[in-house]
């Protein structure tokens, strides 16, 4: 019989439970009052000792008390937890916090992140790739001073990039419309996720066929549109982490101001919700925290993330299914927006 038998089980789940709703070390006499446990507080000791040998619960000070490890906690999501099922009345107020099909994109997701904030009361992540899903509206260079130019880059979703380039020569008036009609005719319409390195490779061998000196304003549309098709993160609620009495709040003013092995660690999660411990991944950055998030998608594409970074004492059963919930509805209501345009074009077109 594994060690680990159903009766420890059940225990280790209980104090999950308890400590979630209290924030206090268990003892054995609180679990022996629950109406699912039906042994004696001696043999409840006995099990969670072994518990806490194996590493699942750990005794925070001399009290009999015990909470559970992150190594508890992941045993508890993968195993052992019942997820609460979301009342109709509450998806329908998530639906009317989220807006609808015609919401803009950004907002859409920016009206989840919010949501989450307000229910489960953690700082709420996004990483929103919808840029690559949007394409090149327009290159402008524009003339700023001597041998000084600005590129400015738009795309359909409302993006704007734009970087200086200091050239060799004046361009004259002839050159300047080369250029300018040259990537018109090569990016306009281009979607941002086509963009390659060997596409501009190919343009800057072109464009010196007829001017040298014209590579580097290629180069840095280059440079820009490597900007676009980077993941965007934000974290918003982040009051609600330096609030937390749970959390370091010197770790907590260090992960908001450098959050780049989070977006590394968002950008290479699977499919599906994935719950990230602080004490198990250095890219978390914040010791006694726990991430839940979910990918969204659009046009069987992932195109972001959004989830939420509390303590390791969150109430997973009820936050799991929202996370879900709000990463289904995104993904339902951008497929929704792009068959409407689908469907609005095609009449459009009809005689």
């Amino acid at each position: 019989m594994s060690i680990v038998d159903d009766r420890k089980l059940k225990i280790l789940a209980a104090v999950v439970d308890e400590y979630v709703r209290t924030g206090e070390p268990v003892g054995s006499k609180s679990i022996s009052k629950l109406e699912n446990i039906n042994v004696s507080s001696a043999t409840i000791r006995n099990d969670m000792a072994v518990l806490e040998q194996l590493g699942y619960l750990e005794q925070p000070h001399t009290s009999a008390g015990r909470v559970p490890t992150f190594k508890g906690y992941r045993l508890y999501i993968d195993e052992l937890m019942t997820p609460h099922d979301i009342p109709e009345e509450e998806k329908q107020r998530l639906d009317e916090m989220l807006g609808g099909s015609d919401t803009p994109e950004e907002l859409l997701v920016q009206n989840a992140a919010t949501a989450l904030t307000e229910i489960t009361q953690c700082a709420a992540v996004v990483t929103n790739a919808v840029p690559r899903f949007s394409v090149i509206s327009k290159v402008e260079v524009i003339p700023t001073g001597k041998r000084l130019y600005v590129i400015l880059l738009i795309t359909s979703n409302g993006s704007i990039k734009n970087k200086a380039c200091r050239l060799e020569f004046d361009l004259s008036h002839e050159q300047l419309d080369f250029f300018t009609h040259y990537i018109e005719e090569n990016l306009s319409g281009v979607s941002v996720d086509e963009l390659s390195e060997e596409m501009f490779d190919k343009m800057v061998a072109a464009v010196s066929a007829y001017m040298v000196s014209l590579s580097p304003l290629v180069k840095g549309i280059c440079e820009l549109s490597e900007d676009l098709r980077q993941q965007e993160l934000t974290v918003s609620g982040g009051e609600k982490l330096l609030s937390c009495d749970e959390l370091d709040k010197m770790e907590v003013v260090r992960f908001i101001e450098h959050k780049d092995g989070l977006s590394e660690l968002l950008e290479n999660a699977f499919s599906g919700i994935q719950v990230k411990f602080g004490a198990e991944n250095d890219s978390l950055a914040i010791g006694n925290s726990s991430l839940i998030v979910s990918k969204y998608r659009k046009g069987g594409k992932e195109a972001g993330s959004l989830g939420i970074i509390g303590p390791m004492r969150v109430d997973y059963k009820k936050i799991i299914p929202y996370v879900e919930y709000l990463t289904q509805r995104i993904s339902s209501l951008m497929d929704s927006a792009d068959d409407d345009m689908i469907n609005a074009s095609a009449e459009q077109q009809e005689p």
